[in-house]
């Protein structure tokens, strides 16, 4: 088996046997690996020895944590599994240290746990010694005595511990053996054995072989020259073998650092001695220098600390003779920490954006601080800048956790810029800062808001279809999906079903569009509910109330009431156009009452005028004020016309809109002409109907009823016009149609809200008159409504009856 292979089979032995050996000890796990360990090498199974369930680690966020960027370990999270994630090389991580040691630790949230991870790297033969130059070469005065001893140049071994250089082989020879100095750094010294004769062999070349203690072992090799040199018996003496000394770390450039002293017992050049550091140590050459003459070790460049905590420098000193000879001697110094770095901060896990209902105590980040200095310079203390609902929680002496300590509102703050600083114990202390960003995420936790809790709309009626009545509009201060808003109708109650047919709403604009064209007449206002519901999950929403008022609109003709009677006396009316030019029957009826009213007050007038003149003294008493009075005549258009007589001095009064006015007009004897009257007014007919004039009442001075009548007592007999004017009360017409009535709608006065309807007893005993009743054409409609109410009722009666 070549020796590869054996090394290898080695390694892996010893792997099976450290991984098989771990022990947790206070919450913390030990591993031992070797180095260089193939990709993927299973390290053991952590989630065993951590007593967790496999099937936990996905949904807690198990992790491993170390304090570099480099993570040589990770964990199969299916398995639980600890392997080796990238190569390692224990001379890379720990140089020569006698212990190799990876921090690192376990993490799972939900809730925040850790496990703390050392993981031993255990070194493996995997270097082979070696030599600085590849040949050395001493130079021995020939009259040199047996048992001078000569240093010869050590070997350099990158493996620690028992895999580094332990011991040394000379090649075989006469003069020399080889003294061999164990221990870490073990090094070697010639020995000369026997007399050496420059004339009988000027020149002697021997191997020297470092060995390593590993198993394998391996070596390397150098070979010495002896260069056999003619008289100089004596060699320099150092004052002593080892100088121990301290420098502060940046000390300038030029510093004294020691003084080293060597004699030598020869006279003459051979006497005069000169100092140099050792060849084989490159980094001592680079950082310090001393001076040939006075042996005086001073600093050529920047010492740090961080780099170096001690040096160990060879010194020679060698004389001038002729070949010089040389001592050597170690000089130990010792380098002390000043304050001179900044704690360094890294981020090794980031959550940069949290929801703003997230619990307190999660974890948003996780901190790795370290300050380079030791001792009290490297202990640093972290802490959060100005006010923020996070807090640090301390993981450990050199790792933090940033988590969540107060109540997140996205409306209120939509990110955090938080600033940590980490600070030194030095003096002066030095401080670092870092600023973190965590978002914060939305939740649907605002529902859509209106401007207004009632909204008042109008609309004016017969607006066509698709009338946008209002747009209304709701914010939700969320953002997104959570912020969109659609709306919706609510009916008030069960029986608003109807409100479907009459108007819609936009669901994403807000326009409240109307589905039918309104009528005044029928419906003044409604009510209904708009309800604003957001995207979210759960969605949200409110409720405005919305009130519709319809407008009336000047859509209706006016109409004439036909006659009707008390005494339930049916009148048929036919509405016939106002345009139209032929003579109906009701238009025939209306001009002979016209006519016969005429006649009678005609009569009456001539009547009167005649009693006078014959009984002035009887009727005296009866003598009427003076009164506006006019005639009445019908031109061959079928329109009235009137006379104006006896005008009054007195300017009339508007009569109040809520009064009745009505006229009476009964057949009997003799009427005196003094009825009270001024102004006139005309009065249209329904379609088909004829235009006429008609006399109108004054006011009353007070506001109050009361009535015009002849100055003579009317009988059963008499002829007599009768007008009542004032409230509705008594000699109002009845709101009810009894049967025989004919609507109010019959006549009407333009620009007046009075109505005219007339009255007409077929044969009944109690009162034989015609009469003419004034009203509101607001209470026409009424009236017309109900009636058409009635007459549908009684039409479906009979249909059903037929059926």
């Amino acid at each position: 088996m070549s020796l590869i292979k054996r090394n290898r089979v080695v390694a892996f032995v010893l792997f099976v046997l450290l991984d098989c050996y771990f022990q947790a000890v206070l919450g913390q796990l030990y591993y031992f690996v070797p180095e260089e360990l193939n990709t993927g090498t299973s390290v053991g199974n952590i989630a065993k020895d951590l007593g967790i369930r496999v099937n936990k680690l996905e949904s807690r966020m198990f992790q491993i944590v170390t304090g570099s960027k480099r993570n040589s370990f990770e964990v199969n999270l299916k398995t639980g599994i600890l392997f080796v994630n990238d190569r390692i090389d224990r001379e890379e991580l720990c140089a020569k240290a006698p212990t190799c040691t990876v921090i690192a630790e376990a993490v799972m949230n939900s809730p925040l746990e850790r496990h703390r991870l050392e993981i031993n790297i255990v070194d493996v033969n995997d270097n082979f010694p070696s030599f600085s130059t590849n040949s050395q070469s001493i130079e021995i005065p020939e009259n040199t005595l047996p048992g001078v001893k000569f240093l010869v140049q050590s070997a350099y071994d990158a493996d620690a511990g028992a895999n580094g250089v332990i011991t040394y082989k000379l090649s075989p020879n006469d003069h020399f053996s080889l003294l061999v100095t164990q221990g870490d750094n073990a090094s070697a010294e010639l020995v000369l054995q026997k007399v050496l004769d420059r004339e009988e062999q000027p020149v002697i070349k021997m191997t020297l072989t470092a060995v390593d203690g590993g198993t394998p072992p391996k070596s390397g090799t150098s070979e010495i020259i002896i260069n056999v040199l003619d008289t100089n018996d004596n060699i320099p003496v150092f004052t002593t073998s080892v100088y121990e000394t301290s420098i502060a770390e940046n000390i300038p450039f030029g510093a004294s650092v020691i003084t080293v002293t060597a004699s030598d017992a020869d006279e003459g050049p051979n006497g005069e001695i000169s100092y140099s550091l050792s060849k084989d140590q490159d980094h001592v050459l680079n950082l310090f220098k001393i001076d040939e003459h006075t042996g005086l070790l001073t600093v050529k460049r920047l010492i740090d600390f961080e780099e170096h905590t001690a040096f160990e420098i060879g010194v020679t000193a060698s004389d001038k003779g002729s070949p010089p000879m040389a001592a050597q001697c170690k000089v130990l110094i010792k380098v002390i920490d000043l304050n001179d770095n900044a704690p360094k901060i890294d981020v090794t896990s980031l959550i940069d954006s949290v929801k703003e209902d997230v619990k307190m105590g999660t974890a948003v980040a996780r901190l790795s601080v370290l300050d380079r200095d030791g001792d009290v310079n490297g202990g640093v203390h972290c802490d959060i800048q100005h006010d923020s609902p996070f807090k640090l929680e301390t993981l450990d002496k050199n790792n933090y956790a940033l988590v969540v300590d107060g109540q997140l509102d996205r409306e209120s703050v939509s990110h955090y810029n938080v600033t940590i600083t980490a600070t030194d114990s030095g003096i002066p202390a030095h401080t670092t800062t870092i600023l973190l960003t965590v978002n914060i995420l939305d939740v649907n936790d605002n529902s859509p808001r209106f401007s207004d809790t009632l909204i008042n709309v109008s609309l004016k009626e017969n607006s066509p279809v698709g009338t946008v009545l209002k747009r209304v509009s709701a914010v939700d201060i969320d953002t997104d999906q959570n912020a969109q808003v659609s709306y919706s109708i609510v009916e008030l109650d069960s029986n608003s079903s109807a409100l479907s047919t009459m108007i819609k709403i936009n669901s994403e604009t807000g326009d409240i569009i109307s589905l039918q064209s309104f009528n005044y007449d029928e419906l003044k206002t409604f009510q209904f509910k708009v309800q604003a519901t957001d995207s979210g999950v759960p969605p949200l929403s409110s409720n405005v109330t919305v009130n519709v008022f319809i407008l009336d609109e000047n859509d209706n003709n006016p109409t004439i009431l036909a006659p009707y009677s008390e005494h339930g006396i049916h009148t048929h009316v036919r509405h016939v156009s106002v345009k139209e030019k032929k003579f109906s029957d009701l238009n025939l009826y209306l001009l002979m009452a016209v006519v016969s009213v005429s006649v009678i007050f005609l009569l009456s007038t001539i009547t009167l005028k005649a009693v006078k003149c014959h009984r002035t003294d009887s009727f005296s008493r009866y003598s009427a004020p003076p009164v506006d009075g006019e005639l009445i005549s019908i031109n061959g258009e079928d329109t009235f016309t009137r006379t104006q007589n006896s005008p009054s001095k007195e300017k009339p009064k508007a009569p109040n809109a809520d009064w009745r006015y009505s006229a009476s007009l009964r057949a009997g004897g003799v009427m005196q002409s003094s009825v009270h009257m001024e102004e006139s007014s005309v009065m249209q007919g329904a379609q088909g109907v004829l235009v006429q004039n008609w006399p109108t009442v004054s006011s009353a001075a007070d506001g109050e009823g009361g009535e015009v009548s002849p100055p003579m007592g009317a009988g059963v007999d008499s002829n007599s016009w009768h007008f009542r004017y004032g409230p509705g009360g008594p000699g109002a017409p009845p709101q009810h149609l009894k049967p025989g009535e004919v609507p109010p709608e019959a006549f009407i006065i333009p620009g007046s809200p009075a109505i005219i309807s007339i009255r007409q007893n077929q044969g009944g005993e109690d009162d034989k008159s015609d009469f003419i009743t004034f009203g509101k054409k607001e209470e026409a409609k009424k009236k017309k409504k109900k009636k058409k109410e009635k007459k549908d009722k009684k039409d479906k009666g009979k249909d059903d009856g037929d059926e």
